[in-house]
């Protein structure tokens, strides 16, 4: 039984780890406000297309939304994002089967 105990609580200090560091990760992006410059760039794009519309009609020239509007659809299929999201999926599975492990010892626990 201790080492079972032992085993678990090595598991649930490797969640609990893990956890911090993606919330660290997070805490840091926002303070360092990595998605208010990534928002910020847009913007620069969107006022940019803007302006050489206007440039364009005043000019004359035939008009075309599609020539000012960003493709948004991006092919991310690539042998990279393929192990990216096989990785993925690895970890949620992995990640589902450590949370079912950790709620069947809890029912153990209690039922003791």
């Amino acid at each position: 039984m201790k080492k079972k105990n032992a085993k678990f609580i090595k598991y649930l200090n490797g969640v609990i780890m893990f956890l911090f560091l993606i919330f660290i990760t997070i805490y840091i992006f926002e303070k360092t406000g990595y998605y208010e410059y990534e928002l910020h760039k847009q913007t620069v794009l969107t006022n940019e297309a803007i302006k050489k519309f206007e440039e364009d009609v005043k000019a004359g020239k035939n008009v075309k939304v599609e020539d000012y509007l960003e493709n948004e659809k991006i092919n991310y299929n690539n042998s990279i994002s393929n192990i990216g999201y096989n990785l993925s999926n690895y970890l949620g599975n992995t990640t589902r089967n450590i949370i079912k492990g950790t709620f069947e010892v809890l029912g153990n626990w209690m039922d003791a």
